[in-house]
């Protein structure tokens, strides 16, 4: 029998091998910012005086309307503003490592010109956008989640995230250039209706947030790099870039947020990520439908595949071939060339009222994956729901959600866990897989301000990683609740 000094120092040996390859880079997916039209209806110009905007509060898309005549001068030069506020209250009731709330927010400010408007010239687009994080990560301080709850959640600190130009070309605008920091979140395996949920796993995936270098160039991170799509025939557009291999410059392990930390590190000699997807859309561009006939039931499918060239860092295997959990490992990871994912994505929709059109359904679907088990801690991940836009009659802004996300550690992953038990001679937990369902309601209480109730479950948090206190008892299912508000001035 072991005695309790000797119990405790295996259990923080133990914890210490799961966490330095537990160590990942969650990216998130912040709430899509709608670029309104000034001279539009929606915005309000009636603002003259302090409390101006307050005339047209309850049928303007903006709670400053026309910020005083700021946004109808701006756009004289061809320039749109969008300021959006996302702030949340979430926590655990149940599970995890201890329990509470905790407040996080995000204000996006985005800023574009319309080279047309502005110079005359057809089919060009600067876009600068920047990020304000603030308050708390309750994943990290409460859930130790793989699928983290929010997708907001980052390091505090204001920072430069998209500074890029698209310019539109040939006839009917069927190619089309980006050059610049970019985030791929905002183009790349992206599914539509999953974009209403309230976990990051619905924005960007499990997969590569673990896999690729720095979580990849994903929301709060972006990598300069160049993308052009092309759509050759109606109903299919063919997406593909070349990156920069990792959103951190001379990454040295520690938070990429920290080591660009205001999003300006930009560089180009950190090895190339290169992308390409295929999207298949009906109805196509420019359909017709005929007046006796119903709208048809729309879909769009998405298939795609990436490669990093960097060095990767095998998961179990030190330079000799010996485990990481080997009292006799150097500690210093093999290393492979290259990393590549398969991903597919689904957007369906599959019902729609007959009295009331704006009142439909909608499932979608993405499964990714890598044969590589060597190089990557999540070998495997999908997210899956449903989508009730309108759910109740007469309310047609309004979207209910129901959502599955599931990730898998690799093979690899799990050996190195028993290979740690096995040297300490404890019956630790083994990573296996992480499960989250998320059920959302977001009401539309004015056209400016969405209020967002929402409910997530976890099983297995972190696919099964040990309690703080205990190496050998996993931490407990969690219950997460809160709410979320979407606020556009």
């Amino acid at each position: 029998m072991h005695s309790p000094s000797l119990l405790l120092t295996s259990q923080l040996v133990l914890a210490a091998v799961l966490a330095s390859s537990f160590s990942i880079n969650v990216n998130a997916a912040p709430p899509p910012i709608i670029i309104q039209v000034t001279s539009d209806e929606s915005v309000s110009s009636n603002s003259v005086g302090l409390l101006g905007f307050m005339d047209g509060i309850d049928r303007s898309s903006a709670l400053l309307g026309d910020m005083w005549g700021v946004r109808t001068d701006l756009s004289k030069h061809g320039i749109s503003l969008e300021i959006q506020e996302t702030s949340e209250y979430l926590g655990n009731t149940s599970g995890g490592t201890k329990r509470s709330f905790e407040y996080d927010g995000l204000t996006q400010i985005l800023g574009q010109l319309d080279t047309q408007r502005a110079f005359r010239h057809y089919g060009g687009l600067f876009n600068l956008s920047l990020l304000n994080i603030h308050g708390k990560n309750l994943s990290s301080d409460n859930l130790q989640t793989l699928q983290t709850a929010s997708g907001i959640e980052a390091d505090r600190g204001t920072r430069l995230w998209e500074l890029w130009y698209d310019q539109k070309l040939l006839d009917e605008d069927r190619l089309d250039i980006k050059i610049g920091q970019q985030s791929l979140d905002q183009e790349f395996m992206v599914s539509t209706n999953a974009l209403y949920f309230v976990n990051t796993m619905f924005g960007w995936p499990m997969l590569p947030s673990a896999d690729m270098p720095g979580g990849g160039p994903a929301y709060p991170l972006s990598t300069l790099g160049a993308r052009i799509s092309a759509r050759p025939v109606n109903g299919v557009t063919v997406l593909a870039g070349v990156f920069n291999g990792s959103p951190v410059k001379n990454d040295n392990g520690t938070d990429p947020q920290l080591q660009n930390n205001h999003g300006t590190n930009l560089s180009l000699h950190d090895g190339q990520l290169y992308i390409a997807e295929m999207q298949f859309s009906y109805p196509a561009l420019g359909s017709m439908v005929e007046p006796d006939q119903t709208q048809p039931l729309g879909w769009t499918y998405r298939v795609g595949v990436w490669y990093d060239t960097q060095n990767f860092a095998d998961v179990r295997l030190d330079q000799n071939g010996l485990s990481l959990a080997n009292p006799a490992s150097t500690g210093v990871a093999k290393l492979h060339k290259g990393n590549y994912s398969f991903y597919a994505v689904a957007d369906q929709l599959v019902w729609r009222d007959g009295l009331y059109p704006d009142r439909t359904v909608a499932v979608f679907g993405r499964v990714m994956g890598t044969p590589r088990q060597d190089r990557n801690l999540i070998d495997f991940s999908l997210n899956a729901g449903l989508v009730f836009h309108s759910p109740v009659r007469n309310r047609v802004a309004d979207t209910l959600g129901l959502g599955v996300g599931y990730t898998r550690v690799s093979n690899q992953v799990s050996q190195l866990d028993r290979d740690a038990n096995l040297v300490n001679e404890l019956s630790g937990p083994v990573r296996s897989n992480e499960t989250f369902v998320e059920l959302t309601y977001q009401y539309q209480l004015k056209p400016w301000i969405q209020i967002q109730p929402d409910i997530q479950y976890v099983f297995n948090p972190g696919a099964g990683i040990p309690r703080p206190d205990d190496a050998t008892a996993r931490i407990k299912n969690e219950l997460v609740i809160g709410i979320r508000t979407n606020i556009s001035f």
